[in-house]
């Protein structure tokens, strides 16, 4: 499954990278990583089509993920789930708005991370046409 990492911070989608590893859950498919430091960039990716779950940084700049997660949410056909990472806990209301499918804060656990992304994935893939 393709999993996009979003965030301008290089540092930050290794992390992220990281805690995703080769595969987040035993019974999900492997993640093929791309990772992405611009808006522009990410929207070519999900214009073109192909990927299956968004991993966003809401703390990027100059396009944070919360806006990036509710226009892609509003733009894009068929838009691949979300999962967002928020600075702080007390910003859940604004995931909320963002339409993200997911949200965890700061700092980063990469168990929760993986846990978060495993369950997107599978709800992925169950909606996603048998070939």
């Amino acid at each position: 499954m393709k999993v996009v990492v979003y965030s301008h911070d290089a540092d930050s989608r290794a992390e992220m990278k990281l805690a995703i590893g080769r595969r987040p859950a035993p019974d999900v498919p492997e993640a093929e990583i791309i990772e992405v430091a611009t808006a522009p960039a990410l929207f070519k990716l999900l214009d073109v089509g192909g990927v299956d779950v968004m991993v966003l940084d809401g703390e990027a700049q100059p396009a944070g993920g919360m806006g990036i997660s509710r226009q892609a949410k509003d733009e894009i056909y068929d838009c691949p789930p979300a999962l967002l990472v928020i600075g702080r806990p007390d910003d859940r209301w604004l995931a909320t708005w963002s339409r993200a499918d997911a949200v965890i804060s700061h700092p980063l656990d990469p168990v929760t991370l993986a846990r978060e992304l495993a369950g997107l994935m599978r709800t992925r893939a169950a909606a996603l046409p048998a070939s």
